[in-house]
């Protein structure tokens, strides 16, 4: 397998390219004209794709994406369909549960789906089987089960953990000395602390000091414990404990955390605790930490404050995010669920992006039966790479394009993007996309 390089960081277009891009995008996206990616003549036959994601659940939750992928089809449809192919979308809650996520899988395969696009699961084990039995795709899921990276029947649109962990040590390496990672005390959770470390010790001024890894159990009410455990191993913890002043700065010591819809009740213990710690720095991942969350945390004055985060994808209010934004002003309106900001959402829509014009390419070369098979053929041997309009680079899954990192095969995509909280605002730490590809690369496989 071949590992592939680009240059890194790569900087995204200056303010006035990227104006003048995204007037191009907009124009043949939403002008009425023929142009419309999608927009064809003839009537093809329907298209059926299942997009699932848990909701109602105690854990994770991402409701967004199915209503991302509801309003695009209304959206396409309403436009003629992709290249004259009605689409039809099928959801799926998957409960945060194997078993329904199975069952999940199975309805698709039931129903004469032709991919399963833009979903959520950290089950892959449950529905992986079921779609690579049927030849069905999995195109850009949101990357939170390690099969997704593994099986040849995927097609990731990002890095997932792999790429946010080892992102965030790089991010935070250059001002922390002294690092505690509080993550899920879940199979999951226990691949996390060796990327953040490949992260940490690529970048400066660690040295090869490993992050103190710190337990959580998902679904806490109350993380003291844990915050305690965190800032005592970065040698801030609380006045109480006798052994810290309170107030102050703590330089060289970050606390990281990562535990998905957990992390808003991890910083509400967090911001009690640190009132009597001296100050340290704070990092996480998107997913983990956005916008809606460091509001309800007091904004600037929150604990989120000054945060590096590490995300896949520009901040939301990049100019690139504006087609999806009109889609979801035009077909979405009212629908409480789709928040523009939300990464679900933004991976459901780049995953839609890929199946449209995967479908078109299929068009063009005067393929009529779009199929699961069809597309597979034409994602593993297809020689267009999907242009996503700057939010990815360019997206092709051929042999050659996969990066030679263990564990994760399947990832063609290893940029990420640098944040921070600014005055209760996520914006851009730094011009472009920085590719940990390398860093994922030499992380030692025996280290996990």
């Amino acid at each position: 397998m071949t590992g592939r390089r680009r240059s890194s960081p790569r900087p995204f277009p200056r303010a006035s390219a990227t104006a003048a891009a995204c007037t191009a995008v907009l124009a043949s996206l939403l002008s009425g004209c023929g142009s419309l990616p999608g927009t064809g003549g003839g009537e093809g036959a329907p298209v059926t794709v299942m997009t699932w994601a848990p909701e109602g659940t105690r854990t994770t939750n991402m409701p967004g994406m199915p209503a991302m992928a509801q309003a695009y089809a209304r959206w396409v449809n309403s436009r003629g369909g992709i290249a004259g192919h009605p689409l039809n979308v099928l959801t799926c809650n998957e409960h945060d549960d194997s078993v329904e996520a199975a069952r999940c899988a199975r309805r698709a395969v039931d129903a004469g789906a032709v991919a399963v696009v833009g979903s959520y699961s950290r089950w892959g084990r449950s529905f992986m089987s079921p779609l690579e039995v049927a030849g069905i795709p999995y195109i850009g899921g949101y990357g939170a089960s390690a099969e997704e990276f593994a099986s040849p029947l995927s097609y990731p649109v990002n890095g997932g953990q792999a790429a946010l962990l080892a992102g965030n040590g790089r991010q935070l390496a250059a001002d922390c000395r002294r690092v505690a990672l509080v993550r899920p005390d879940t199979i999951q959770g226990d691949l996390m602390p060796n990327l953040l470390d490949a992260g940490l010790g690529s970048g400066r001024g660690t040295g090869r000091n490993p992050a103190v890894d710190v337990k959580a159990p998902e679904g806490g009410t109350d993380y003291s414990a844990q915050v305690a455990a965190a800032l005592k191993a970065v040698g801030a913890e609380p006045a109480r404990y006798g052994t810290a002043r309170s107030g102050g700065e703590a330089p060289g010591s970050c606390v990281a955390a990562s535990l998905g819809d957990d992390t808003d009740t991890f910083f509400d213990s967090f911001r009690r605790l640190q009132e009597s710690s001296p100050k340290v720095r704070v990092g996480s991942v998107l997913g983990s930490v956005d916008q809606s969350m460091v509001n309800r945390g007091g904004g600037a004055s929150g604990p989120l404050e000054g945060a590096d985060v590490t995300g896949w994808y520009p901040v939301p209010g990049d100019p690139r995010w504006a087609p999806m934004r009109r889609v979801i002003t035009e077909e979405a309106f009212d629908d409480n669920r789709l928040d523009p900001a939300d990464q679900g959402v933004q991976t459901t829509w780049i995953a839609y992006t890929v199946l449209s014009a995967v479908i078109r390419q299929l068009a063009d070369a005067g393929v009529e039966d779009i199929t699961a098979h069809a597309l597979q053929n034409a994602l593993d041997h297809g020689d267009r790479a999907v242009d996503t309009g700057g939010l990815t680079p360019k997206l092709r899954w051929r042999d050659d394009d996969m990066l030679a990192v263990a564990d994760f095969p399947r990832i063609v995509n290893a940029d990420v993007t640098y944040q921070v909280v600014r005055n209760g605002e996520l914006v851009a730490a730094r011009e472009g996309f920085v590719d940990v590809g390398g860093t994922l690369e030499r992380r030692p496989s025996d280290d996990y």
